[in-house]
């Protein structure tokens, strides 16, 4: 998969090509997410095209509006190798900036997919905005399609029915409250925190169960203070090594009797 920070760094072959293209932050990269990018990859090989994903990093709300802004499930590197295991061709990871979130519809389709990435197709949800105050919708893209010669896919929500669409926010909901198995039936998949292993108090270790403590800067949204039951993957150790994954007890939250004031992650 090839990995570009801006629009205009596609390739000239591939804009040659042609491309079908979704767009969306991703994050998590939940079960809704990979029905998209299921659809997305077929389209493109049935089309024989490139297949472009363009996601932003920071969370638009970030930038426009930094106090609504979510607490991202996953890291910018966490979600970039999902979408390399999904076998999408191209990830355009683009900084969000006002003056991206300035331009008009129109301007945004013609300069970004028509011109920079010779969009074909393009995959989108029946709830897809974009441009200018979220001024673009889907009858837009069909509009503009007619005119600049690409055709326009509409999914519908996917979901368990008896239950709730799958989505970002359900899955932050979820950590939230300590739910991890609504949250990892969202997901598809176990939640995931990541980091690098760092010298605790050895408190642990004192009492007969050393514990593997996460750096503060770890991947990954951390669920609401508990104790859980999980794995621990040895990111060093080859695949195979059977010390590479191992069960663990994962304890978050302050240390009441040590320390109150710092959040923890150790397994």
């Amino acid at each position: 998969m090839l990995r570009l920070t801006h629009p205009d760094q596609v390739p000239e072959d591939v804009r040659r090509r042609g491309s079908a293209v979704t767009i969306g932050t991703f994050d998590g990269m939940h079960r809704g997410h990979r029905a998209v990018l299921a659809r997305l990859v077929d389209e493109a090989r049935s089309h024989d095209l490139a297949s472009i994903v363009l996601t932003f990093h920071p969370h638009p709300l970030e930038v426009l509006h930094p106090e609504r802004a979510p607490e991202a499930i996953c890291s910018l590197e966490q979600r970039l190798e999902h979408l390399e295991r999904a076998g999408v061709d191209v990830v355009v990871a683009q900084a969000f900036t006002h003056e991206l979130a300035a331009q008009s519809p129109r301007e945004f389709v013609t300069e970004t997919y028509v011109r920079n990435f010779g969009m074909r197709r393009i995959v989108v949800g029946r709830d897809s905005r974009f441009g200018r105050h979220n001024a673009g919708t889907v009858d837009t893209l069909r509009e503009l399609g007619e005119e600049l010669g690409f055709d326009v896919v509409v999914l519908e929500d996917v979901g368990d029915p008896a239950t709730t669409r799958w989505s970002s926010t359900a899955v932050r909901t979820a950590l939230g409250q300590g739910r991890i198995d609504v949250a990892s039936e969202h997901l598809g998949r176990p939640h995931c925190v990541r980091g690098t292993v760092v010298h605790g108090e050895r408190r642990g270790r004192e009492l007969g169960f050393p514990t593997a403590n996460l750096s503060a800067d770890a991947e990954g949204m951390v669920p609401a203070d508990g104790v859980y039951a999980g794995w621990l993957v040895r990111d060093t150790l080859p695949e195979g090594d059977p010390e590479r994954r191992q069960p663990a007890a994962i304890s978050v939250g302050s240390n009441p009797t040590f320390d109150a004031h710092r959040r923890t992650v150790e397994a």
